[in-house]
């Protein structure tokens, strides 16, 4: 095997290899090309690897820094409440945990607000669709009570399952059965006293056909019923095709394109985004998102339909969610600048809070202070 030494006798190595005065070895005839063709090829990968960096991040730093613009300037006179504000309510108000003392509570926190509709959980349903009375046992109490503290005050049911989009186990809407049952429990609900059903299945990707349909069906019921059809909304795509770019490289394709979002929305009475769980790790930045999320989402909107944005009510930290970023103060400043320079005047407009059971005093008192005020 060639060792890349010149064919010296055996006897001449050892002087070859000798240690030098500076203590280093003498380097062997011949190894230094490999070595330099090795360092090359380090280099080369090296700049091939700032490069797609770059690529990655420039357009990163970009989106970015227009979100923090976007977070400037003042919103427009007027831009708070205009009454049509909703609440997500805990399963503990219809399971037996609650009492009419916690009702009147409640109904001390939101007078003088512009809370007009609760969404009480009262599922989830199964993954045939089906959902069993004893989820909701207590409603026709809860629902009394709530009409005797808060009279004008909307008492929705909120259902909704994990979908199975991105694995095997979970509701499947693409089967008709499912969806007829999905209806079945629906009348239920609304027979039980509920003034309208309240839908969160995720994850939903963008275009899901078989949603639309189940909407169709449950707006026909809710309408026969002079109820309220409303549904929680995955986010539009920041960046046109977005959710198909992450979709492609995470396998969940977290935001809905703006038109599929408009064809959900045209067939529903409200329509609440998810503005929260943003991965932004800065309150400016996560406010500069929900401004543009709250125009493409106005721009998406009929006006016949309640717009409704997200606002967090809640303090995790994990990816996707940083609690001293996405704050109630930045969410309320980022609605009202994105209200501010898309239809300030809409009138179908407001703010739903997420959660009940997990809100501070400090979020009450930032969503009176800035918005209900």
């Amino acid at each position: 095997m060639d060792t890349g030494r010149t064919n010296r006798p055996e006897a001449e190595q050892p002087q070859e290899d000798a240690a030098r005065p500076d203590g280093a070895t003498t380097e062997p005839a011949g190894a230094g090309a490999p070595r330099k063709r090795a360092g090359r090829g380090l280099r080369r990968f090296s700049r091939y690897a700032l490069l797609v960096l770059a690529l990655l991040l420039v357009p990163l730093l970009t989106a970015e820094t227009a979100l923090r613009v976007n977070y400037t300037g003042d919103p427009a006179a007027g831009t708070r409440t205009r009454h049509r504000d909703a609440l997500w309510l805990g399963h503990a108000w219809v399971d037996g945990r609650k009492t009419d003392h916690d009702v009147e509570a409640l109904a001390g926190r939101l007078r003088g607000t512009g809370i007009r509709d609760v969404y009480v959980h009262s599922g989830p349903l199964e993954h045939d669709g089906t959902l069993p009375g004893s989820a909701y046992a207590r409603a026709r109490w809860l629902i009394s009570a709530v009409h005797r503290e808060l009279p004008g005050v909307r008492v929705q049911a909120w259902l909704g399952d994990k979908l199975a989009t991105e694995g095997p186990a979970g509701l499947r809407l693409e089967r008709a059965a499912t969806r007829a049952a999905i209806v079945a429990s629906t009348r239920r609900v609304l027979d039980a006293g509920f003034e309208g059903a309240h839908f969160d299945l995720e994850p939903l990707h963008s275009g899901d056909r078989d949603y639309l349909d189940l909407l169709d069906e449950l707006r026909a019921l809710t309408h026969a019923h002079h109820a309220l059809l409303s549904v929680a909304a995955h986010q539009i795509d920041p960046l046109p095709a977005f959710h198909s770019f992450w979709g492609t490289t995470t396998g969940h394709p977290k935001w809905w394109s703006q038109a599929y979002f408009g064809q959900v929305a045209r067939r529903v009475d409200q329509i609440a985004v998810m503005s929260y769980d943003t991965m932004q790790p800065l309150e400016s930045l996560y406010g500069g998102y929900v401004a543009q999320q709250t125009s493409l989402a106005l721009e998406a909107t009929p006006d016949s339909t309640d717009l409704l944005m997200g606002l967090p009510f809640y303090h995790e930290n994990r990816f996707g969610h940083w609690a001293h970023a996405e704050t109630v103060p930045a969410a309320v400043r980022g609605v009202r600048l994105g209200l501010s320079r898309t239809d300030a005047d809409r009138a179908r407009f407001g703010v739903a809070l997420y959660v009940d059971f997990a809100a501070t005093e400090a979020d009450w008192r930032a969503y009176r202070a800035d918005w209900a005020a």
